[in-house]
């Protein structure tokens, strides 16, 4: 019987800066579902996202392989051209350049994403295309770093932190947007602190605890356990925020 390759399959993955050993043998497979990452702040999950797009500095051990092709030793721009996009946390715009520039310098591939289709997805970044990206509000700044992602026209979309300074009612909007990426085909790895968002997106959800996976669990089960959200993220429950 034919088996089917994962769309990314992080086998015995490390990562180091300098001594210092962060990613401890990371394991996991990315399919046709959204899959997140969990795990408190200085738990390895930008380190972790790094690895697998290429990013510098940290050195890489293991494997990483996209679509059955080994990633690890490959320059990013590389691993990018391969179809993996990174929306990276905290978003990195440039002052110099307007949410149209940010845009225009990316270009498109081929595929469904252009421009007129990523003002089509984000109206309010087409009212502000001659604004200075980091003029943008919060919620505008993560439209457009995931517009300059979709221009890529990635098959998996690497999500680092995107909830990350955003007021609620733009959290929901980019739980809405995440999902109908989902919907239409696209790859996720969503790394996340926010549980809400993570959970909402996601039914597979993995715990990252000091650089390394600690359990797989389901949205369901962890948005449901105070007791597992106390433990592996030192949160206050999400029943109790719901109620407060």
């Amino acid at each position: 019987m034919a088996t089917t390759e994962p769309l990314l399959k992080v086998h015995g993955l490390n990562a180091y800066y300098g001594q210092a050993h962060v990613l401890h043998d990371v394991e996991f497979e990315v399919g046709s579902e959204p899959l997140a990452v969990v795990g408190r702040n200085g738990m390895g999950k930008t380190t972790l996202c790094n690895a697998i797009v290429g990013m510098p500095p940290a050195h890489v051990t293991g494997s990483v392989r996209f679509q059955g092709d080994e990633m690890v030793g490959l320059a990013s721009y590389k691993i990018t051209n391969r179809g993996i996009a990174y929306v990276p946390q905290g978003r990195r715009l440039f002052q110099s350049l307007s949410t149209e520039e940010h845009l225009r310098m990316v270009g498109s591939r081929d595929g469904r994403w252009t421009i007129d289709k990523v003002y089509e997805l984000f109206p309010r970044l087409a009212e502000r295309k001659k604004v200075a990206g980091t003029q943008l509000s919060g919620g505008e700044q993560q439209m457009l770093a995931i517009g300059r992602a979709l221009l890529l026209n990635p098959r998996l979309l690497v999500m680092d932190e995107p909830s990350e300074g955003l007021a609620p009612t733009i959290v929901e909007n980019l739980i809405g947007t995440c999902k109908s990426l989902v919907l239409e085909g696209m790859g996720l790895l969503l790394i996340e602190q926010n549980l809400g968002v993570a959970t909402s997106v996601c039914e597979r959800q993995l715990i990252m605890v000091g650089g390394h996976i600690e359990a797989e669990t389901t949205a369901e089960r962890l948005a449901n356990d105070p007791e597992e959200q106390r433990r592996w993220l030192g949160v206050e429950p999400l029943e109790s925020r719901a109620e407060s």
